[in-house]
């Protein structure tokens, strides 16, 4: 196998006190982490100025984007930089980072995979958020025709850089919260592999949260519907990929 080089990329938008705690934690991992700062406000960008002269990477967008826009720039810059591998998380510390070394462990079998995490969730998950998921979760595995993905709207996932970004340089996905849900289905319709891992999530009690729910849930929508017709111009390839699946 060739020498990875993987990195954690932290995608940023105003979250100044949360951001310091979950570097402390990731640094446990040994690995290179890459900020994204996504137009944040002056409090949180002096937060992450501070962290950049602590060994991070700092990439600023001059306005906020939206994740997926934060996270296409920071694979680009992973790249950029030489990195093969990178670690996705959430800026909240949702995700309990003793999960995460398992997800590095999958990249001397599955270098080339994306490796994408479910969520096990505790008390502190609201009903409606918890059964709300599901809407997507069914309509992803109709896009796909198959159980592939498990869940396609955790944070926390590892991707290979440059596979990623050959795939974004054809269609960049969305700009905010429906990219990671899009990049996983046009993933799967590139024949790519994938690794479900679980990882454990707890929503802060005092955490940020940047998902507006009309204005989200249209792109979701939008996003389904585009996906949807995706899905039908390409159903003979898709069942003959599901085909070799099954006999492989």
């Amino acid at each position: 196998m060739t020498e990875v080089l993987p990195c954690v990329l932290i995608p940023v938008y105003n979250h100044p006190g949360s951001i310091t705690r979950v570097v402390e934690q990731m640094r446990g991992l040994g690995l290179p982490i890459l900020l994204v700062d996504d137009g944040s406000d002056a409090d949180c960008a002096a937060v992450l100025d501070e962290l950049s002269t602590q060994g991070c990477k700092l990439l600023r967008l001059p306005v906020n984007r939206g994740k997926g826009a934060a996270v296409r720039a920071g694979l680009r810059e992973a790249g950029r930089r030489g990195f093969t591998h990178a670690l996705q998380i959430d800026a909240d510390g949702q995700h309990a980072t003793e999960d995460l070394p398992a997800f590095l462990e999958q990249l001397p079998v599955a270098p080339h995979a994306v490796v994408i995490g479910y969520p096990q969730y505790d008390a502190s998950i609201s009903p409606i958020r918890f059964y709300g998921r599901y809407a997507t979760h069914i309509w992803v595995w109709i896009n796909t025709l198959s159980l592939d993905i498990r869940d396609a709207m955790c944070g926390a996932r590892l991707y290979p850089v440059a596979e990623i970004n050959r795939l974004l340089d054809k269609t960049p996905c969305g700009d905010r919260m429906n990219f990671d849900t899009e990049i996983l289905v046009r993933w799967h319709w590139s024949g790519g592999a994938f690794v479900n891992l679980p990882v454990r999530v707890q929503y802060p009690i005092d955490g940020v949260s940047h998902f507006r729910l009309w204005h989200d849930n249209l792109l979701i929508a939008a996003m389904h519907a585009k996906l949807f017709a995706g899905m039908l111009l390409r159903l003979p390839s898709l069942l003959r990929q599901r085909i070799r699946r099954t006999i492989s």
